[in-house]
């Protein structure tokens, strides 16, 4: 028995848990925000100096929090990109988040390797304004000179692992991690150096990608650093997710994902085919339009909050009286339709209230997603559960609508911070393995995630037609566009 941390670097803020090896129970925890100053109501900045990343992580440490710690495992945010130069120093501030200085940058490496499909088949993704391949692109377009100093690629746990260690020369990163940048393909296991030099004009070094169990390394003191992760596969490996599971994640956009034994290589691009963090798969299929299609309901209903059009969307039933939103209120990327708008259909004088509304932008969005979830179905991702994540889970009007919606059990968990726990998890497998007690291709066993559980029941059909009559108005307005 021992304790092992796991920390989370997300873009606002560091946490870090320490929890029991055997049990994965929280003993205790930190938190701080990072030292990046973004004034309220502003964007949140596409360029971090990394060294906040670093202040936030020593502050989120402090009062003695990883006192008789072991390990540590890292979970960052995804796609932020850190060029270094041969020295290893930073040559300009990472680059974070969507960046939509990048779309343009998109398209132009879309048609440099020949459409999308090549894309899908290289890399099992499509070039997307964050990745941090098309952020090269970028790089080489707009900040030449940054771009030829550029001779190693990181990415934000790869980067912060480095710094634990003492920034030894070798560098490493994980099979997750690596399989979101835009050339490394899951399917492979392997790079595409000719993608970095497509982007950036020239090829780089790039960290080594080490498997999920091993050991990034040990710090001077004797700690041992695992090898980290994106915060999507720490979360999913903080849940405890398996075959026949799946995530619905509820933010402005959505996202659905599932565990899956292979890569999953989509020539429309609708799926993009990341690793996951024990040596298995996390196809992921997004979409534009979730919660911001709720917000936007209550905004035009003059609610002040997703409760109040929650309880207004209850006085309804199930169809919305035959009133069907889509909520393409953004374009939609699934199905592939960026230029489009969202849409009410089945208007009558009976379906004219504000709760059918309400309802609809309930069911609209949930559809929505249901829709992703069929991409991955009808690839043979098998789905018995569907794990929901966001604030907007904890809302009675999607509790109500989702098992039915999703034809499958749905389960709420408590919230927490999933991602650090996936870290802590990984740490206790690297140590376990180092110490002989753990198999390396058998993560820990952890108490699961305590959490709701719902089951569609007697609804499912009253689900399905909900779903065929959304199909319908979907087919009607755009034949052809959905491709499951």
């Amino acid at each position: 028995m021992g304790i092992v941390a796991g920390l989370d670097s997300s873009p606002d803020f560091t946490r870090i848990v320490v929890c029991d090896t055997d049990t994965g129970a929280v003993l205790r925890q930190g938190y701080a925000p990072h030292p990046v100053d973004t004034p309220d109501g502003a964007a949140r900045p596409s360029d971090v100096d990394p060294q906040a990343w670093l202040l936030s992580l020593g502050e989120a440490a402090g009062g003695g929090l990883l006192e008789g710690v072991q390990a540590i495992g890292v979970s960052a945010q995804q796609n932020a990109l850190v060029p270094l130069d041969a020295q290893g120093n930073t040559v300009r501030p990472a680059m974070v988040g969507g960046d939509k200085r990048a779309q343009v940058a998109a398209a132009d490496l879309i048609d440099g390797l020949g459409g999308r499909e090549a894309w899908a088949q290289a890399v099992g993704s499509v070039p997307q304004a964050a990745q941090p391949v098309t952020k090269l692109r970028w790089l080489a377009k707009t900040e030449p000179e940054n771009a030829r100093r550029t001779a190693v690629l990181l990415q934000a746990h790869d980067w912060l692992v480095w710094q634990l260690l003492g920034r030894p020369v070798r560098r490493t990163t994980d099979r997750g991690g690596a399989s979101g940048t835009g050339y490394w393909s899951a399917a492979t296991g392997g790079y595409r150096p000719d993608l970095v030099e497509l982007a950036l004009g020239h090829q780089t070094m790039l960290p080594e990608v080490i498997g999920p169990s091993d050991a990034a390394g040990t710090t001077p003191e004797g700690l041992l650093i695992s090898a980290g992760t994106g915060e999507t596969m720490a979360a999913a490996f903080g849940l405890g997710l398996g075959f026949g599971d799946a995530v619905v994640s509820l933010g402005a956009s959505g996202s659905v994902m599932a565990v899956h034994p292979e890569a999953l290589a989509d020539t429309s691009g609708m799926i993009t085919s990341l690793a996951d963090a024990t040596g298995m798969h996390l196809p992921v299929v997004t979409t534009l339009n979730a919660v911001r299609a709720l917000r936007g309901t209550a905004e035009l209903l003059g609610l002040s909050d997703l409760e109040a059009l929650s309880d207004l969307a209850m006085k309804s039933t199930p169809g919305s009286h035959g009133l069907v939103m889509l909520p393409y209120l953004e374009g939609e990327r699934t199905p592939n339709l960026p230029h489009t708008a969202g849409m009410l259909a089945g208007l009558r004088r009976e379906s004219m209230r504000a709760e059918h509304l309400a309802r609809a932008s309930f069911e609209g969005m949930l559809c929505g997603l249901a829709d992703a979830l069929d991409v991955l179905r009808n690839r043979g991702v098998e789905v018995r559960r569907v794990f929901l994540l966001g604030q907007a889970a904890e809302l009675p009007a999607v509790q109500a609508a989702a098992p039915m919606l999703f034809g499958a059990q749905v389960v709420v968990p408590q919230p927490a911070d999933y991602a650090a726990i996936g870290a802590a998890r990984q740490a206790a497998w690297a140590l376990g393995v180092s110490q002989g007690t753990l198999d390396p291709r058998t993560p820990p066993v952890w108490q699961g995630a305590a959490a709701q559980v719902l089951d569609p029941g007697d609804e499912l059909a009253v689900g399905q037609a909900v779903r065929q009559q959304y199909v319908s108005v979907r087919e009607q307005t755009h034949p052809g566009a959905f491709r499951a």
